[in-house]
């Protein structure tokens, strides 16, 4: 939760500068040679053709000179990272894209800065991760938590930010469980972080709050909304992936100048219709309260208005296809909802055109808004997301109904397609998810409900290492604890052990508390049996001992991997049961076989009693070369009167009813024991 907190504060902050930038390079550049909010149109300039072409330029040379390669998209990126790369994303990159899509967006290019601001968030998430050393599974959480303040900030929904950053990882409509708390603390975070900074919450579309759903008779025109969302979804994905395919062809082209004749072409569509070039929303707000119609208002003939919206929203696609596809940094975020906001308004002013009369004003207005959660469900393939993140970012809470229609409906009909390459098709096909069977047993489990509470071989301080010796079973891997009353003096593992006996003068009586040393790691009752393994993979133990509290509780046992691996193995069995009932095809299934591979012995060396031979009677353990023949290495010799000798004197010739206590390099190698 602390991290959390801390990633979205440092998201927020990030948001607002990217937010900011846009808005001073956007008035300093594009803003001074077209008036991107009106409708103007077929006006051609050398500024407009050029001054894209110079941005991308200059955007992709910096991303090529310190990243090292250009193109793709922030929030693929961060989608890869949680499925390939164990959550590691690379603060570096994500930092200098995310400034570098400044200079596209500014410039004219058609592209948005919330993609790029998604990655950024989800690389501070990373990035703490790797600072403070947590597993790759609470990394893939502060990734997803960054993500969702970041977007949480800069479109200014909390809500939304969090649950778009835990389902954009997958086709279909699923949540990254693991990752919600986290991720809204975090969107919570950087929502507040960016409005405290701004002095305002962001915010897409303005005055919407007073909009409602009509009735039922508004249901099949959000319908057919809907099925226009997801067929310009379609489009849009294919115009990206054209421009993507096409660029990449243009090898004589260095791919840091490809960005250029991305540019270009932009420049090109914006000498036909400029409104291609606006990064900030002013065309979708120009339609919502008819200022893009002109000082009149809703205009007395819709259809050559609804032509104009209609190739405005094809023109965005190809525009962006071009600048995206070409290499230069910029996001796909910003451009599906500027996409399903024209669409929202073409539709809308079609039907005004066709049946005049059919459409009221407040409805002209509803569709827009909602459109945008049309197109933004489809191409993102996030449903829920694009309702919640709709809703908040223009306060149109009262079109609940229609969004829930539009957005099914979209992602119905473009739901085989979108953008985002690097989703999996659920979290079942995810890297991330291989072993969720194996972490849902661990995590069930505590520690208390395994824990050996009378281990087999314990020691006091003044216990001769000779009696501990003698009282080690024949195979075991042995971890003595060394006990003053009720509290943990240390352990003795083989490590002390043949640390002891290899030095060149012992002392004829040995205590264990001169061989103990402290414990690798310590465990509670209340820990899960997942916490378990993760510190018996980590410090290599085979065993370790459990206390009341840390560091100096009082000793309760101990917890040894194999207590672990027969616990899975009979929670394992009972779901074989249920599959037998439930699924009789995959009863024979082996898969989990491998998921409890984790589980296996780190330290393979076991400790053997063996009971000398006749052939090996009468000589020394130097005469036979005991290490070197048998692989093994002798602890002790134990006489058939019971006296231990420890080290063994190795020119002491060996007698009748000696017993041999070795060590064997690998339990699968083991002679043959008495």
């Amino acid at each position: 939760m602390t991290l959390a907190v801390l990633v979205g504060v440092v998201a927020g902050l990030a948001a607002f500068a990217l937010a900011w930038g846009l808005h001073q390079g956007s008035q300093l550049l594009v803003g001074r040679v077209s008036d991107l909010g009106g409708s103007e149109t077929l006006r051609f300039s050398w500024a407009l053709l050029l001054l894209p072409a110079a941005g991308a330029v200059f955007a992709g040379l910096t991303v090529r000179l310190f990243v090292g390669r250009v193109g793709g998209q922030g929030t693929d990126a961060m989608v890869h990272a949680f499925h390939q790369k164990d959550g590691r994303l690379g603060l570096r990159g994500a930092s200098v894209k995310a400034a570098a899509s400044i200079g596209t967006i500014a410039s004219g290019g058609s592209a948005g800065p919330e993609g790029p601001s998604a990655a950024l968030g989800a690389a501070v998430g990373s990035s703490l991760g790797g600072l403070v050393g947590i597993t790759p599974r609470e990394r893939r959480v502060l990734l997803i938590a960054g993500c969702a303040a970041a977007v949480g900030a800069i479109f200014g929904c909390p809500l939304g930010g969090a649950l778009f950053a835990s389902s954009v990882l997958y086709r279909r409509p699923e949540f990254e469980g693991s990752s919600l708390v986290s991720a809204f603390v975090a969107s919570a975070v950087g929502y507040t972080t960016f409005s405290q900074i701004s002095g305002r919450a962001a915010r897409v579309l303005h005055h919407a709050d007073g909009l409602e759903f009509g009735g039922a008779e508004e249901l099949p025109l959000y319908v057919v909304l809907g099925v226009a969302c997801g067929l310009m979804a379609i489009f849009f994905s294919l115009c990206l992936r054209g421009g993507e395919q096409f660029f990449s062809r243009l090898r004589f082209v260095p791919s840091g100048l490809r960005p250029g004749l991305g540019g270009l072409a932009t420049g090109a569509i914006a000498c036909l219709l400029p409104q291609v070039m606006d990064g900030e929303y002013r065309v979708v707000q120009g339609t919502f309260d008819g200022s893009f119609f002109g000082a009149a208002g809703a205009p007395a003939d819709w259809l050559p208005w609804a032509g104009l919206l209609l190739l405005v929203a094809i023109a965005k696609c190809v525009a962006t296809g071009s600048t995206l596809g070409s290499g230069a940094p910029g996001g796909v975020l910003g451009p599906s909802l500027v996409i399903g906001g024209y669409v929202g308004a073409a539709v809308g002013a079609a039907i005004s055109a066709v049946a005049p009369g059919t459409v009221e004003e407040p409805l002209r207005q509803a569709l827009i808004p909602v459109g945008m959660a049309g197109v933004f469900a489809a191409a993102m393939r996030t449903p829920i997301a694009a309702m919640a993140m709709v809703m908040e970012m223009t306060d149109s809470f009262g079109l609940i109904v229609p969004l829930m229609l539009t957005t099914m409906t979209a992602y119905g009909v473009g739901t085989r397609f979108g953008l985002i390459d690097a989703q999996t098709r659920s979290s079942a096909d995810s890297p991330a998810h291989a072993g969720d069977a194996l972490v849902s047993l661990l995590e069930r489990h505590q520690v208390a409900d395994v824990m050996d509470r009378r281990w087999p071989t314990e020691a006091r301080p003044t216990t001769p290492l000779g009696a501990v010796l003698r009282s080690l079973d024949t195979g075991a891997q042995p971890t003595v604890p060394v006990l003053d009353a009720d509290r943990l003096i240390g352990v003795i593992s083989i490590d002390e052990l043949q640390h002891a006996l290899e030095e060149p003068e012992v002392p004829s009586i040995v205590l264990s508390v001169d061989v103990a040393v402290p414990p690798k790691a310590l465990l509670e009752p209340r820990d899960s049996l997942y916490e378990a393994v993760h510190l018996f993979q980590a410090h290599g133990a085979e065993a370790l001992p459990v206390v009341s509290r840390r560091p100096d509780g009082r000793y309760l046992g101990m917890l040894s991997r194999t207590a672990v691996f027969k616990r899975l193995q009979q929670s394992m069995e009972a779901l074989r049961s249920g599959f037998a009932r439930e699924h009789a095809a995959l009863v024979s299934s082996s898969e989990v076989v491998h998921l409890v591979g984790a589980l296996s012995a780190a330290d393979t060396r076991g400790v053997d009693r063996i009971a000398v031979r006749h052939e090996q009677i009468g000589r020394s353990l130097r005469e036979l070369d005991f290490r070197r023949q048998q692989g093994a290495e002798v602890l002790a010799v134990q006489t058939a009167t019971g006296a231990v000798f420890h080290p063994p004197d190795p020119e002491r010739p060996l007698a009748a009813g000696d017993v041999l206590l070795v060590v064997h390099a690998d339990a699968a190698c083991t002679p043959p024991v008495a």
